[in-house]
């Protein structure tokens, strides 16, 4: 075995949480390691359903939520005119000339 191609081990190294700051050692090949979301604050293992706002993920995700919301109301109302505009015109030719 070549002894110069195996990374150094660390035995105790530094896992920090970025979203609630929990710290904890574990081995690894790093020295430091900086994770998004940690056991302690991840809904699975805390049983909450709660948002981790990562650069504003979230509230650009509600923010499009609410404009499809607004859209599909406006979406609707203009569909009911132009079906009612259509009730309104005659359809055929034989309507045309009953109305005459």
């Amino acid at each position: 075995m070549k002894t110069t191609i195996h990374p150094q081990y660390y035995t105790e190294a530094k896992v920090v949480c970025s979203s609630c700051g929990n710290t904890f050692t574990t081995g690894s090949t790093k020295q430091s390691i900086t994770v998004e979301v940690c056991y302690k604050c991840h809904p699975f293992y805390t049983g909450e359903h709660r948002f981790l706002d990562v650069r504003g993920r979230v509230d650009t995700f509600q923010k499009k939520q609410e404009i499809a919301k607004k859209y599909q109301a406006t979406a609707s109302t203009k569909k009911h005119k132009k079906t009612r505009r259509e009730e309104i015109q005659p359809k055929t030719l034989k309507e045309l000339l009953s109305e005459v």
